[in-house]
């Protein structure tokens, strides 16, 4: 790959957003994007820069009793024709515009632009949160250095439209299974259709009445609904087995063995199989540096209805929200996109959130 061209931190945020998303780093491929923000950061005198994998890490180290966590992952889901980027009215498209390069040149901005923030500042930014959590950047450096991620306060680039939203969902997928006895098509009489016993289970999903509970101040929805349903051995067979895979997405005043207990007693009766699960996060905005942030950011907080990383801040004991100025509801999509006045309306916010020694809002 040819040198690149220097990430120009001194710069208009918008341009460097631009200059992020033309930099491909689909997950498992963004040596070349964390290669130039080291270079980028490594020289400037007030942080310390540690690079882990391709995970860069800078700190500011003033003393300041209380520190906090900007993150954001530098990661893309693959390319779908999607670059270069290009600036069409207000809207720079292209792939990882909203999710989260846009955050990142905010988060970027900040690391070069406050050499003496009003607390100190530890800077994140990491590799394959698109992908399988065991390859996710910041879970490594929670397993392996997770001193690299302390502090009071954690704020997640992810995209939220400009609007602070806190904690996150918990998600679990099940397998619920029914089972019956094969036989011959033919003389299906002598076997038990799986597939049919299956019905019982549909209804009971279309019975559901999700909780609405609201937790620290912020309403959250859950959903358990069937994502997927397998069954049949072959065109002749009388089935013995049939799977219905459901996903459950619970709010943070649930654990994660809770949530699974809650599935077991809705399927009551039935074999329940969990292939996978991950606790959501409280949304910790009674922290008074997380009332600092609101008070700075302005607006009003809601509930995150997904799962991000801010659950990994909060299993380190760390409250943690999501702020950014993509747009979740365009994240992943060919025709992908974020606003320009919104990039700059969050680094101008998070510039008043930072502030300076002295600042009212510091």
């Amino acid at each position: 790959m040819p040198d690149l061209t220097p990430l120009d931190l001194a710069g208009d945020v918008r341009a460097l957003t631009a200059v992020l998303v033309d930099v491909e780093s689909v997950s498992g491929d963004e040596k070349a994007l964390a290669d130039a923000i080291e270079a980028a950061l490594r020289p400037l005198p007030h942080l310390t820069v540690v690079r882990d994998g391709e995970a860069v890490v800078a700190r500011t180290e003033l003393g300041h009793s209380e520190r906090v966590v900007v993150a954001g992952h530098i990661d893309t889901v693959p390319l779908a024709g999607n670059l270069p980027s290009r600036v069409q009215g207000d809207l720079l498209y292209g792939c990882g515009t909203s999710d989260m390069k846009s955050g990142v040149a905010v988060a970027l901005k900040l690391a070069a632009g406050v050499p003496r923030p009003g607390r100190d500042v530890t800077y994140v930014f990491y590799d394959c949160e698109e992908i399988e959590a065991a390859r996710n950047g910041l879970g490594r450096l929670g397993r392996t250095r997770p001193e690299l991620l302390a502090g009071d306060f954690a704020v997640l680039m992810e995209p939220t439209g400009g609007e602070i939203e806190g904690g996150c969902q918990g998600t679990l997928r099940a397998e619920i299974v029914t089972t019956g006895k094969r036989s011959h098509s033919a003389r299906s009489w002598f076997g038990v259709n799986a597939i049919h016993r299956v019905e019982p289970v549909l209804a009971r999903l279309s019975a559901y009445e999700a909780r609405e509970p609201v937790v620290d101040g912020l309403a959250y929805h859950e959903g358990l609904n069937a994502v997927g349903i397998a069954g049949g051995v072959a065109g002749n067979v009388i089935p013995d087995e049939c799977v219905v895979t459901v996903n459950y997405r619970f709010a943070p005043d649930r654990s994660l063995d809770q949530a699974r207990d809650h599935v077991r007693e809705v399927f009551e009766g039935y074999e329940v199989r969990f292939t996978d699960g991950a606790p959501g996060a409280r949304p910790g905005l009674t922290h008074p540096v997380a009332a600092a942030f609101a008070k700075a950011i302005g607006g009003t907080p809601r509930a995150k209805l997904g799962w991000t990383d801010v659950a990994l801040f909060s299993g380190l004991g760390i409250p943690a929200v999501n702020y950014g100025p993509g747009d979740p509801n365009l994240a992943h999509q060919q025709g992908e996109y974020v606003s320009l006045e919104k990039i700059v309306d969050c680094e101008r916010r998070m510039l008043a959130w930072l502030g300076a020694p002295g600042s009212d809002l510091a």
